[in-house]
């Protein structure tokens, strides 16, 4: 028996066709292949795209830069800020945490800054990496616009319209405020303060600028409903009840 013969009967070791139809399948696998390399980088962008378009008209995250709202907001923590909160008739609440442009009220000079370098930080502080803008401020609303805000009253409290305020989110041995002041709110204005009064920026420092010390509403970007870095302190930004007890402003109508 021929063993070598029936093997190679068997086993037959044809060569693979490489004629014109088999090179132009080729072609089409690399023309293909070579695509496929190309989406992850156009997903990319768009992804980034999505998230500015998000943090642009939605929620962005805002990089917390200072010490002013210890211990309700420490630094380097990231807020949500809520964009959407008073777009549709809304306005800001007494207690809410907010940030705004202070451009005009808290800042009167203008903010030199490298095109480049500004875009870059826009870019990384629409995303929650970097430090927002020089002009950016985060506070929280004690009086909206007709309020008559005063400090302090015999026990040392800020008073709302007559009202004292029970302020538990203050930084421990801070008192409200080592400045005494006694003002009505502008319509279409508010008056903000920093949870750490000791350490913070407020309108109590621009009591002689225009406005009086308080913020524009349209000025405000958004308010801030959420930490949501570091995991360790993801929680909400409540509003305290204490400003519920607080009776309109004299004049409104509710």
């Amino acid at each position: 028996m021929d063993t070598d013969a029936q093997l190679t009967e068997r086993d037959p070791s044809p060569t693979p066709d490489q004629g014109p139809e088999q090179g132009s399948r080729s072609a089409r696998l690399l023309a293909r292949t070579a695509g496929l390399r190309h989406y992850p980088a156009t997903l990319l962008v768009l992804c980034l795209a999505f998230v500015l378009l998000l943090s642009a008209f939605v929620a962005q995250p805002f990089l917390i830069p200072s010490t002013s709202m210890q211990n309700t907001l420490q630094v380097g923590d990231r807020v949500l800020v809520n964009k959407l909160a008073y777009r549709f008739g809304s306005e800001p609440a007494r207690g809410d945490v907010v940030v705004f442009d202070g451009t005009g009220s808290f800042v009167h000079r203008e903010q030199e800054e490298n095109p480049v370098t500004g875009l870059l930080r826009g870019a990384g502080a629409a995303l929650g990496l970097a430090r927002p803008a020089e002009t950016d401020y985060v506070k929280r609303v004690i009086g909206i616009g007709g309020d008559h805000v005063t400090c302090c009253d015999e026990r040392g409290r800020i008073e709302v319209n007559g009202e004292p305020v029970t302020e538990a989110y203050l930084h421990p041995g801070d008192t409200p405020s080592s400045v005494d002041f006694d003002i009505v709110v502008p319509r279409g204005g508010l008056w903000v303060m920093g949870d750490h009064r000791a350490r913070s920026s407020d309108s109590r420092d621009h009591l002689g600028d225009p406005g009086g010390g308080t913020v524009p509403v349209d000025k405000v970007i958004g308010r801030a409903d959420l930490i949501t870095w570091p995991a360790s302190r993801w929680r909400t930004v409540e509003r305290p009840r204490s400003f519920d007890r607080i009776p309109p402003a004299a004049g409104s109508h509710g």
